[in-house]
């Protein structure tokens, strides 16, 4: 992008100013959505690494200028001490131009929980990227530190669901719920290809391998496909009425092919695809996949900037060979029996044999989600059929599979009482049973990751801050009116994905009403979570 002064012209101090935590690929997504699309602007940028903040903070906050204080900082607890100091010195002012009104939390997952609880004192509004944490107790407390105390102001929170935002799925959404276009829905089917080699990306050589530093691939990878399952078959288009909650599931799958039992033999010992004698014939080669299909085809953002994060700046300042050299650098690092474990974990290892990455999340899933009859009570309705309406049985399936030619296109088959639907991110087919005919809908196909849905959060969230800030709307109107989507949906979401696990790893039918009672409202019983200090910072 070039450095033009028009990025970073002045913008009115009433406009939600955002601060984003983690300057990788998310946190570039959504500061480019946030220029892009929404009306906020990036004012700080939180980042460990050196170039990545600085990269970040060039593009959209400060331009060619360098940077002012509170504009950069290296890493979240640096931008909270200052924080708490500013509002110290400023108590008795209005100081509206210095202060954060929202954060966009784009870390690695397992860092969510610490940074989300420990910026909660703040009671700034909070997006978080996806998952919202590795674990079940981690997300209840989140829960618990976002809920307002005595004497403090709600805030607004959103969780990078996006699938939920995208055109394509909200007018599916239209179409089922509002429109009721093929009656009762029965079934669903729900696929997300992962995509061959991106799988082996992230969940085999990548941060996301193992379920002991991050948390299974269903998880990870798939949370908001199992969000938006109950997004479409547990909310009702009233988001006054009750969810109709699911009865039971299940769940089978497993590490398929990842793992040294299917190593081709002529790989012998090699752990390295560049000292491999099986790289030429071997479709998982690290060689032909980040350097043949593209860095030498002049890509060198994802997912070659991954791997290194200064590469496109050695192609535009040195040129290929130099980017050339510097990847297989990268490519050659390995590890071996010497190497202290915790190394290993650290970090990705972008060259190393897919058989030999010591990965174990699940390569293939599959989740079966059952729902019972459930009518709202007679003081509501008298007419049974009004009753269960959208609250009748159904089951939604969903299957993650790495083994696709498709990266992360879902496609879904969609069964009524009256007819069926066909979807695949990019058309949705409608067929009516009576009279016999098929409609097809195009929606808009919005540019950004996730078919527009990037952008749509991000350009929501904003919304939802500025019509707190500045158009008198209270926090929960904001949150129904322009996130739709609350806290008890976000939790609600990410605990079927953990239930699912307890039914995969214990070979088990799991009674959702029972899982929850155990596990979540358990756990919720001590009420909110203290968060010291929280009060007196506004």
């Amino acid at each position: 992008m070039s450095t033009s002064s028009a990025l970073w012209s002045p913008v009115a101090s009433t406009a939600p100013r955002i601060l984003i935590v983690g300057a990788g690929s998310r946190g570039n997504a959504y500061a480019r959505a946030i220029h892009d699309s929404a009306k906020g602007v990036v004012v700080a940028v939180a980042e460990p690494v050196d170039f990545k903040r600085e990269a970040l903070g060039r593009k959209y906050i400060w331009g060619d200028r360098g940077p002012k204080e509170g504009q950069h900082f290296k890493g979240w607890r640096e931008y909270l001490q200052w924080e708490i100091e500013r509002r110290e010195s400023v108590k008795d002012k209005q100081d509206a131009d210095a202060r954060v009104d929202g954060v966009f939390v784009c870390t690695l997952d397992e860092s969510h929980a610490e940074i989300i609880t420990g910026l909660a004192p703040l009671t700034l509004h909070i997006l978080s990227e996806k998952p919202l944490a590795t674990t079940l107790q981690d997300c209840v407390e989140i829960y618990g530190s976002l809920l307002p105390t005595e004497g403090a102001s709600p805030s607004l929170f959103a969780i990078g669901h996006v699938l939920r935002y995208s055109p394509h799925n909200m007018l599916l959404r239209k179409l089922l719920l509002e429109e009721e276009v093929i009656g009762e829905i029965i079934s669903i089917e729900h696929t997300e290809p992962v995509g061959w080699w991106h799988f082996s990306h992230s969940y085999v050589r990548g941060n996301w391998r193992k379920e002991s530093k991050t948390a299974p691939s269903l998880l990870t990878k798939s949370c908001h496909d199992i969000d938006l399952l109950l997004w479409l078959l547990c909310s009702p288009p009233d988001i006054d009425q009750p969810p109709h909650l699911p009865s039971y599931l299940t769940s089978t799958g497993s590490l398929v092919h990842f793992k040294k039992s299917r190593k081709p033999a002529l790989a012998a010992e090699s752990t390295n695809c560049l000292s491999c004698p099986a790289e030429r014939d071997c479709i998982y080669s690290a060689k032909q996949i980040y350097h043949e299909q593209q860095l030498e085809k002049g890509n060198t953002h994802w997912p070659v900037k991954i791997i290194d994060p200064e590469i496109e700046d050695c192609m535009n300042n040195s040129g290929l060979k130099a980017a050339e050299d510097r990847l297989f650098e990268r490519l050659r690092e390995d590890y071996n029996a010497e190497t202290p474990p915790e190394e290993v974990d650290s970090r990705p290892w972008f060259g190393r044999c897919v058989y030999e990455a010591g990965n174990d999340v699940c390569d293939n899933q599959m989740v079966t989600i059952t729902w019972d009859d459930d009518p709202l009570p007679e003081s509501q309705a008298f007419d049974m059929e009004k009753r269960l309406k959208g609250r009748g049985a159904k089951t939604a399936s969903f299957h993650m599979v790495a083994f696709t030619e498709k990266i992360c296109e879902r496609r879904s088959r969609i069964y009524g009482t009256k007819g069926e639907i066909e979807a695949d991110s990019k058309t949705i087919k409608v067929h009516n049973f009576s009279p016999k005919q098929t409609k097809t809908y195009h929606p808009h196909q919005a540019g950004g990751g996730h078919g527009g849905g990037d952008d749509g959060l991000a350009t929501q969230f904003v919304k939802a801050i500025d019509a707190v800030k500045n158009h008198g709307i209270t926090v929960k109107e904001a949150q129904k009116n322009h996130i739709g989507c609350s806290l008890e949906e976000i939790i609600r979401s990410h605990a079927m994905v953990f239930a699912a696990e307890d039914a995969r790893t214990g070979r088990k039918i799991v009674d959702w009403h029972d899982w929850w009672a155990e596990q979540v409202e358990a756990r919720l019983r001590t009420g909110p979570v203290p968060v010291e200090g929280r009060e007196g910072l506004n």
